[in-house]
């Protein structure tokens, strides 16, 4: 279904359906014939046409409608812009379906409208933008944040709002904040859920975490289908879900997940922005659902607080009655996209219009050939100045309600940031904030954008998060599944140093000094730690261990124990231990327990060793006396006596100290032209010996 709003001043009308055996068409449609038709007329348009296409029944859309209508009599209140020339629009539902979308979006075109905002639906967005590209048509999206649409495959496709690849950054920068390595997705099985997950899995690889799951579920999925998938999750190692699905049936996944105990200790939740998107839309909060989200941690787009948004809050309630909505619709952030959106079609067809461009259109020589068909493709007409009119777009440069309006070369809003929001029993409360300028910060991001981009580590804040289980300390994050498969452990299966690693009999398969301390640090920890060793290698030659690091890089193996040596470029890709063994040549030898014994002191040398030092002692000794027994008087008398002074010095030179001299000296011999240097040793004359050695 689809009906066309005309706004005069401030007054609005409805206009009469007419139902053709298609399409329901409007009878009269504003600016069909006011446009101005003759390019070379300076004059202005009386009226220029925007479409509007979104799904009515939602909590994006019943907020964007309430901000159409606002922008709209805004804009032709405004006397300084567009001057006289009056913006209407032409709203068509999309009614959560593609086909209605896409039919939607061909009766929009019939309008001969310069500009459509929207759809809400990404998926929609790959189908419509189609169109757009062959009538010339600039769409401007306030809620299909699909990071393909952004492609070069659809130049008329604009997000006026910050899509899913700079949330999907936010959410991976959150998961290394708190050190996790795996997480679960938890999406919904179309354009939007699949992309941006995708996008998800990619920014979790630069930082060398992974998506472990993936949990996909189809569009409008039961409970019974959402508490099937969730009992397959929570088989899973890892306890940290993303989930990101719509905002209006995303709850049923938090009910479904509190039936199933898994909003308790050791759970982590992070949503992308539905869910804030829910909550805010609620006047009041239902307590039930907050009871649901503790602990949930949810990103939501940030926009800077301003004078103008508060004062267009302010008049959100009058707003509200005027159009006969709910009372339980209530503001959000998509409301304010939208706003700025038919702003940023006004200002800009208001320099498109300065500049001495006209709003002309063609008929498309494609569709001609259609007129035979019952649906008449052939009202669909070429806008001939689109092109240059989404270049106006695109060089806009002005603050709306939702910050600094501007784009880059790749179409994206200039300083993308996020509000990250911990849910608790009294509502949300904000933690911190997001941008790609610092990263994480407790202020807003405004405050820094005038300093340098940092974003290490060590610059990063939050406030304290209150997890699901009302626990303070972050979760571990995973645990061991109930189905799971033991570790495989990557053993080098080395020919040489057996000692550190090798193969044996035991129950394990393996023995080694790093096994051993392996297996010492698993018995330190409180839970089991099922594990398989896997001997890497053939046993013939070492192993290659840059191969083997490659293959626990490659998730082949989950672990390797053995004597790896850390070096830079291995770190670059696994993460090592604290080393246990000091770097360098080592020997790792059995050590056998021995018992004490007054004849330790000979271990140090061998008996043979012990025998000749004895024998070389006695031949000293014997040649001592041979030289000073003539001499000496203490070298004589009876021969017991001799021998027994032969014995007491020789082995007082082991254990008694001679107070000994040490003469060095040089022997020239003058005919052979020979030095001879030489040393000898001056006993004290006590003992009456002189004893000299020849070098």
């Amino acid at each position: 279904m689809g009906f066309f709003v005309m706004i005069r001043d401030v007054s609005m009308g409805f206009m009469l359906l007419c139902i053709s055996a298609l399409w329901v068409l409007p009878i009269q449609g504003a600016g069909r014939e006011s446009f101005s038709r003759n390019s070379s007329s300076s004059s202005l348009p009386s009226s220029v046409n925007v479409g509007a296409l979104f799904t009515y029944d939602s909590f994006i859309g019943r907020a964007a409608k309430l901000a159409f209508v606002a922008a709209i009599e805004d804009i032709n209140a405004d006397q300084s812009i567009l001057r006289g020339t009056k913006l209407n629009i032409v709203f068509q539902d999309t009614n959560c379906s593609g086909f209605v979308g896409t039919m939607g979006a061909l009766q929009l075109m019939e309008n001969k409208v310069v500009a459509a905002i929207g759809p809400q639906s990404s998926g929609i967005g790959h189908i419509i933008s189609h169109v757009a590209n062959e009538l010339h048509v600039p769409f401007l999206s306030f809620a299909a944040t699909d990071p393909t649409l952004s492609s070069l495959q659809y130049p008329y496709f604009l997000c006026t709002t910050q899509n899913d690849y700079f949330q999907m950054n936010a959410i991976t920068d959150f998961v290394s904040y708190f050190r996790w390595r795996e997480v679960v997705a938890i999406f919904v099985d179309d354009e939007y859920g699949r992309n941006g997950i995708s996008v998800l899995g990619d920014a979790l690889a630069k930082k060398r975490a992974k998506i472990s799951y993936k949990a996909a579920f189809p569009p409008g999925a039961d409970n019974s289908s959402i508490s099937d998938l969730l009992a397959s999750v929570n088989l899973m190692e890892s306890r940290i879900f993303v989930v990101h699905v719509n905002p209006d049936s995303g709850l049923n996944i938090f009910s479904v997940a509190k039936s199933l105990g898994m909003m308790g200790s050791g759970y982590v939740w992070i949503t992308t922005d539905w869910l804030l998107t829910a909550l805010d839309s609620m006047e009041p909060l239902d307590p039930r659902a907050l009871d649901l989200l503790q602990g949930v941690v949810a990103f939501r787009h940030y926009t800077p607080e301003s004078d103008n948004k508060r004062q267009f809050k302010g008049r959100w309630k009058n707003l509200r009655f005027k159009e006969s909505l709910k009372s339980d619709d209530g503001f959000n952030s998509y409301a304010l996209y939208a706003y700025d959106s038919v702003w940023l079609v006004a200002r800009a067809l208001d320099v498109f219009f300065s500049q001495g461009n006209t709003v002309t259109f063609s008929n498309d020589p494609s569709l001609r050939n259609t007129n035979d068909s019952g649906i008449k493709l052939s009202k669909l007409h070429i806008f001939n100045e689109g092109e240059r009119f989404l270049q106006v777009i695109l060089e806009m440069n002005y603050t709306g309600l939702t910050g600094q309006i501007e784009f880059n070369s790749e179409k994206n809003r200039i300083n993308p940031a996020y509000d990250i929001l911990n849910i608790k029993s009294t509502g949300p409360l904000r933690v911190g904030y997001w941008s790609n300028h610092t990263g994480f910060s407790v202020v807003p991001p405004e405050t820094l954008y005038s300093k340098p981009s940092n974003t290490s580590a060590k610059n990063q804040r939050l406030n304290e998060i209150i997890w699901p289980g009302e626990v303070i300390k972050p979760p571990r994050g995973w645990v061991f599944p109930e189905n799971g498969k033991p570790l495989k452990i990557g053993v080098p299966n080395r020919v040489s140093y057996k000692n550190y690693a090798s193969k044996d009999k035991n129950p394990l398969g393996v023995k080694g000094f790093c096994i051993d301390i392996f297996e010492a640090a698993i018995q330190l920890l409180p839970y089991p730690v099922p594990r398989t060793y896997i001997l890497y290698g053939d046993g013939k030659k070492n192993p290659s261990y840059d191969n083997l690091i490659s293959e626990v890089a490659a998730n082949i193996f989950d672990v390797a124990v053995g004597d790896v040596t850390i070096i830079t470029n291995r770190t670059k890709f696994v993460d090592f231990t604290q080393p246990f063994i000091e770097s360098g040549l080592v020997v790792v030898a059995p050590v056998k327990g021995a018992k004490s014994s007054p004849w330790s002191f000979l271990k140090p040398f061998t008996i043979e060793m012990w025998a000749v030092t004895g024998a070389l002692f006695l031949f000293v000794g014997a040649v001592i006396w041979i030289l000073e027994h003539r001499f000496n008087e203490e070298f004589r008398g009876p021969p017991r006596r001799q021998i027994i002074t032969v014995f007491w010095f020789s082995f007082s030179t082991m254990f008694f100290s001679h107070s000994m001299h040490t003469i060095t000296f040089k022997i020239i011999r003058k005919h052979q032209r020979e030095e001879t240097l030489g040393s000898f040793l001056l006993l004290p004359r006590s003992q009456g010996v002189l004893f000299f050695f020849l070098c």
